[in-house]
């Protein structure tokens, strides 16, 4: 099993922070740009991955009560992830994203991983900011 892990510390309240992150229209501001979600029938949704072309089913669940969102493949086991927002006393909040591949053989390169995380993380933050700024 290949992880990987990526914290960020973000200029908002938890509770905006995780909206933002886990409301499906806004997944493509921020997740890696090849990859597309579609909402089926919740917690159902479609995956595609513009790098290979090809649609991979999974699973999503978020639990507002514990600022956590899940994910994971349905038919293969291949890969898992969360991302956990947690307050901090300062009226920010930090963020961490998870990713589990269960075939270290279909783990994409360490360095493309994190590299994604960090921009996947930047560009959430960014969205944060915006949706801050405008009062929302």
């Amino acid at each position: 099993m290949t992880e990987y892990e990526r914290t960020r510390t973000m200029p908002a309240l938890p509770e905006l922070v995780f909206d933002q992150a886990c409301d499906p229209g806004r997944f493509d501001a921020w997740m890696p740009r090849d990859l597309h979600v579609r909402v089926d029938d919740p917690p159902a949704v479609t995956v595609h991955e513009d790098r290979t072309g090809e649609d991979e089913r999974g699973l999503l669940r978020a639990q507002k009560d514990q600022m956590r969102m899940e994910w994971g493949t349905r038919d293969n086991g291949r890969y898992a992830g969360w991302l956990q927002v947690a307050g901090l006393d300062t009226g920010t909040s930090q963020v961490t994203v998870h990713l589990s591949f269960f075939d270290a053989k279909s783990a994409p390169p360490r360095e493309e991983v994190e590299q994604l995380l960090e921009d996947s993380l930047a560009r959430l933050e960014e969205q944060v900011r915006l949706r801050a700024d405008s009062g929302g």
